[in-house]
């Protein structure tokens, strides 16, 4: 299948392993050029090296923390310059630390709203006059199932990612008939290093023990998970804008 892609200048976040390091392979296959940034450059630079190994396109790779907000609006404006364009892009950030609501304190939400919420609209606020311009555009929110379903010792992930979906929804409507759509992903248990290092000393008996609990009985695989992105960055996905997409094997019960 064509995803009309090729050629196309894609910008992913926090993308030197797990589920953005997916995308960005994903992406790269389909022919995109592709921006890469993450905090830390040595295992960035290996990341841009498998993605460069994956399509035609071109690869950058820029270290950075997404917390600094300029910085991160910079190594957007500094991405389309170098391609003389911008029309995918996918947020992600570093997940908040755990706890329930009532022990966290003021502060611990604060750093939380800097580091996801306002991480991603830093992005999002760049990269809005280049996709604007260009007439077709993708922006693409990865947050968590924990905006369908909150889980009392991932609060903050729960409040801070909410943020992230309301967001998107106004986007939505400001954008209108832009070119430009607007999804939310809302990923759930995927095999991915961060996934295996809160699995416990018995690495695969804690990965197991989470599956169970996953109506299809197995964790995603970060390969399935950027295969859905790049068909939502896709011109397939055209008339797909203002969804929340869960990617989590049922685990999600609301409706």
């Amino acid at each position: 299948m064509d995803l009309g892609i090729s050629g196309k200048v894609a910008l992913v976040a926090a993308a030197s392993s797990g589920l953005g390091l997916a995308v960005a392979k994903e992406l790269a296959r389909e022919g995109a050029h592709v921006a890469l940034c993450a905090r830390d450059p040595v295992k960035l630079e290996a990341a841009r090296a498998q993605v460069d190994a994956l399509g035609t396109g071109q690869v950058r790779a820029t270290a950075l923390d997404l917390r600094d907000h300029a910085a991160a609006a910079a190594w957007v404006e500094s991405t389309a310059e170098a391609f003389g364009a911008l029309h995918i892009v996918v947020t992600n950030t570093s997940n908040p630390t755990g706890g329930p609501a009532s022990t966290l304190k003021l502060e611990d939400y604060r750093s939380a709203f800097e580091g996801v919420l306002l991480s991603t609209i830093a992005i999002a606020q760049a990269a809005l006059p280049h996709l604007r311009k260009a007439g077709w555009g993708r922006l693409l929110f990865i947050t968590s199932e924990t905006v369908k379903q909150p889980v009392a010792r991932y609060t903050l992930s729960s409040t801070s990612r909410l943020g992230i979906v309301g967001y998107a929804k106004c986007l939505v409507q400001d954008l209108g008939d832009s070119g430009v759509t607007v999804n939310v992903l809302a990923p759930g248990y995927h095999r991915t290093p961060l996934l295996e290092r809160y699995a416990g000393a018995d690495v695969e008996a804690g990965l197991a023990a989470i599956a169970e609990r996953i109506p299809l009985k197995k964790l995603g695989r970060p390969e399935d998970f950027g295969a859905l992105v790049a068909f939502l960055a896709s011109e397939r996905a055209a008339f797909i804008t203002g969804t929340v997409q869960l990617v989590d094997g049922g685990n999600t019960l609301g409706f």
